[in-house]
């Protein structure tokens, strides 16, 4: 079992920037950050193979989003820019290893789940 723990999540006003953190138990294939909110399906907001670095950003944050990598510590930093209301979301780390099918950061499906950090972006 792998565990995912998150931290930097909080309040900003829209236009402000936050960087959120996963740190994963071991090293695992595909990474990747989630969100949610009340009535909305979990939508996927970045990925990032972790073996050659492929990234990728849903529309909605391509260019406001960016994910990095600290590979000795298995962890990943998303820094979210020009932040907007509507980003407000719980977000949430996820894991996918080499076994569970693709490693593309579109499509690896998380097999593992961090308990969650609230972002909140006022108007």
């Amino acid at each position: 079992q792998v565990q995912l723990v998150e931290s930097g999540g909080g309040s900003v006003q829209a236009g402000g920037s936050l960087r959120l953190s996963c740190v994963a138990s071991r090293y695992i294939t595909c990474m990747a950050w989630f969100r949610q909110t009340p009535g909305k399906e979990r939508e996927r907001v970045a990925g990032i193979n972790m073996n050659n670095g492929n990234t990728y950003y849903p529309d909605p944050v391509k260019g406001r989003f960016t994910l990095s990598q600290d590979n000795p510590k298995d962890t990943i930093y998303p820094d979210m820019n020009s932040l907007k209301a509507e980003d407000s979301a719980m977000y949430y780390c996820a894991a996918s290893p080499w076994w569970a099918g693709s490693v593309d950061p579109s499509t690896c499906t998380p097999q593992h789940w961090g308990q969650g950090t609230q972002v909140t972006v006022s108007s």
